[in-house]
Formats: C-alpha cells, sequence, structure tokens
C-alpha cells in the first residue's frame, strides 16, 4: 500500500501543527545559550549605593575595562558617588587607556577628574607608601582574561602586599573569567620561578576570577589584609564571556576577541622563542609562523594528529611591526572548530613539539620556559616527549593545584 502524504497531511493538520508547535516551544526552552545579564562586582556595588566603601578614601585601581553593565567607566560613578572620596588612580600594563604596548609607562592625569593616575607599569610595579598617602582603600577593577601570565593579577598581588603593608583595605570588584571558570589546565609554575609574568603558582589556564585569586594570595601569601570581595550576580563556571550580555572591551592592545582570548593560554606560551604569534597583525594569537616555517608541511604535520575542537589552515603573512617586522612568515591560522572540546593548551604543546621535531635548528628555545615556568614541561618539549606524555607528566601538579584552588572559589 503506498500513502499518500499529502491526503494524510490533510486529514491530521491540526494534530501536526499542535505538534510542531510543542516541538518549537521545547526548541526555544532547551535551546537557549542565554545565561541571564552578569552583573559584575561594579554593577552590584552600585545597586548597593556604595556601602562596601561608604564614606572611605579611596584609590582606584583600573584601566579602561573597568565600567558597568551600560558602559560607564568605574572611575566616574565613584567620583560621582557622593558617599564615595575617590581621591587617586592607579593604571596597570598598558596604561589607563589600555592603548600602550611598552616597557615603561609614566604617571598621568585624568583629564576628566583631575585626579593624578599613578602608573604601576613605571618606575615601580607596586604603590608605593607615597602613593598610598591620604587612603584606607584600595579598590581594584580590570577585567582579567583567566591565563597566569597575563599581568593585570600580578599588578592586583602587588597592590595587596602594599594594602596589607599600610594596613589598608583592599576590595575587589569581581569580574567574569571570559574563557571560563571551570577549565583547569597546563601545567604549574614552579616554585621559585615568580616574576611579574608568573606572580603565583597557578595552573596557566587557571579557571578562577580575579575575586578568587585575591582570595587565593591573601591566604597563600599570608596578607595580614582586609579583603572584600564584591561578588558578581548570575555568573556560572561554565560560562564564556559571550553569555555574560556584557560587553566585549579589547583587555589590551593585542587581545581583540573573545577567540584570541581563549587562544591566548596556549599560543601566548611560545612568543618568547623566535616565532610571531601575530603581533603587528590584525589578528594577534590567531596564527603563529616565521621566515624558516614551510607552511604547508608544517599545517600537515599538525593537523595529522586531529586534536579536537580545531584545525591548522597554512598561510603566509608580513607582520607590520613587533617580531619579524616587514619580513614575510610561513606559518598556520590557528582555527578553533568547536570551542567546547578546544583545549588551547594541548594545541600549545603540539605547535611547540612540531617546531622541535620539524626545526629543531631554527627554532630558538632559550627562553621557552618564560612564561611556561615549568622545568619539567620544558625538558620535555626538548627531549621529544608527546604532548599526551607532557600532559600526563603534568597532571599530578594541576590535580593539586585544583585542590588548593577548590577552597577560594565563590560560584557554582
Amino acid at each position: 500500500m503506498i500513502l499518500d502524504l499529502p491526503l494524510l497531511l490533510f486529514h491530521f493538520k491540526p494534530m501536526i501543527y499542535r505538534i510542531l508547535l510543542l516541538l518549537v516551544a521545547l526548541q526555544i526552552v532547551t535551546g537557549s545559550e542565554l545565561t541571564a545579564q552578569v552583573l559584575a562586582g561594579i554593577d552590584v556595588l552600585q545597586r548597593d549605593d556604595y556601602a562596601a566603601i561608604a564614606d572611605r578614601k579611596v584609590g582606584l585601581i583600573t584601566n579602561h575595562t573597568g565600567t558597568n553593565l551600560d558602559n560607564v567607566s568605574t572611575v566616574k560613578l565613584l567620583y560621582q558617588a557622593k558617599n564615595v572620596d575617590l581621591v587617586a588612580l592607579f593604571s596597570p600594563e598598558h596604561g589607563f587607556a589600555g592603548k600602550l604596548d611598552q616597557s615603561h609607562i609614566g604617571d598621568q592625569t585624568d583629564p576628566n577628574t583631575g585626579l593624578k593616575i599613578f602608573s604601576l607599569y613605571g618606575e615601580t610595579r607596586e604603590p608605593t607608601d607615597e602613593m598610598l598617602a591620604g587612603l584606607d582603600t584600595l579598590v581594584f577593577d580590570i577585567q582579567d582574561i583567566g591565563a597566569r601570565f597575563y599581568t593585570y593579577i600580578s599588578t592586583m598581588g602587588g597592590a595587596m602586599k602594599a594594602a596589607a603593608k599600610n594596613d589598608l583595605q583592599f576590595v575587589v570588584l569581581d569580574r567574569p573569567n571570559p574563557i571560563d571558570g571551570y577549565h583547569v589546565q597546563g601545567p604549574v609554575l614552579d616554585e621559585g620561578m615568580e616574576s611579574f609574568v608568573g606572580y603565583h603558582t597557578l595552573a596557566v589556564r587557571h579557571g578562577m576570577t580575579i575575586g578568587e585569586i585575591a582570595r587565593m594570595f591573601q591566604s597563600e601569601m599570608n596578607l595580614d589584609l582586609d579583603l572584600k570581595v564584591i561578588e558578581m550576580k548570575n555568573w556560572q563556571r561554565h560560562d564564556t564571556f559571550d553569555r555574560t550580555g556584557r560587553i566585549w572591551i579589547n583587555p589590551s592592545p593585542n587581545m581583540r576577541s573573545l577567540t584570541e582570548a581563549l587562544l591566548y593560554p596556549g599560543v601566548g606560551l611560545l612568543e618568547t622563542t623566535n616565532v610571531s604569534v601575530g603581533r603587528g597583525t590584525d589578528t594577534p594569537f590567531e596564527v603563529l609562523g616565521a621566515p624558516w616555517i614551510e607552511p604547508r608541511a608544517f599545517a600537515d604535520r599538525l593537523n595529522s594528529q586531529r586534536l579536537e575542537g580545531v584545525t591548522f589552515i597554512p598561510i603566509t603573512f608580513t607582520p607590520d611591526s613587533s617580531k619579524y617586522a616587514e619580513k614575510e612568515c610561513g606559518g598556520v591560522n590557528i582555527a578553533i572548530t568547536d570551542w567546547r572540546s578546544f583545549h588551547p593548551l594541548r594545541v600549545g604543546m603540539l605547535l611547540a613539539t612540531t617546531l622541535r621535531q620539524m626545526y629543531p635548528d631554527d627554532w630558538e628555545t632559550k627562553y621557552l620556559n618564560r612564561l611556561l615556568s615549568d622545568q619539567q614541561t620544558r625538558d620535555g618539549i626538548l627531549t621529544g616527549q608527546s604532548v599526551n606524555e607532557l600532559q600526563a607528566a603534568w597532571q599530578s601538579e594541576l590535580e593539586d593545584f585544583k585542590r588548593r584552588r577548590s577552597q577560594y572559589l565563590l560560584y557554582k
């Protein structure tokens, strides 16, 4: 018997329509990727009429990323708050406006408030006693990106030390970890390797917010400090920045998208060696290359490993500044194909091990450990270990870090 589909649709059309409407309704409920709009610490502080810092003499450590949900700067909000006395401003690497990419930044004056901006990326990287004179509270409000060697958390750590020394209250206005607070990946910094690009014994991808890191710093650095974290509302650990409902602001000149932030913990590790990671191009951290790399062979070798969530496209590119300025580089465009399965540290390790295999005489590794800060992993790369072997070797220290980390977490 041959069924007449049009005839069946005619007879059962009302029932089919009801089923279709039910399916659409289910899709709306179960298929949505939206999370409730996230209130950052500054939004919660504003909502509560600045009660946590009322009648305090405040120094604010911030930059252009310190804004509320309506994109109004934290500087303006605190300056105009009738119950807050904003006395001084402090800026991190890249300066108050987040546009400078240089090794030394001087003090400035904020044209909107007339307040002095003390640079914490100039003569000093920690507030001095003189800078803190007349203050009783330091407030920190800067967007981090979730990688150990991104220096805004180093600025926070140094400021916490100075606050403890000078008996100042320290208030962190918490913000989302843009690459999520769930995944914790990579080797942990070796004790004794601490530096401004490796402030504490964190995993490369630490999976923490700045408020949670501040709690860890206070405890593990034994800081006698009155610390307050103004917690976010509606943020969940699995949330990446695209699920927050907030406006993306480039945290630094070469961090121009959420894609680049997700790539950074892996690709960024290699920029202390003699490869370009795309600084001086339109897509920093989305490409990697050098004049001595043959792009097709390099891409083929990388793709042969079939890492989940990523593909490598052979390209040539010519940076207009930074490493290999005005020189054509062969290399790859690193394209994320699945955000859920993408693992930036495995990508970084695959790039490193492939460079070692294919270009042992060209790839200079003297400073490979500068950002990696894990001797075991560095040695494993140079002795030809595979990505799986490298990951297995750091797993024990990573599990130890996860246990340490767990007691400082604030969100589910």
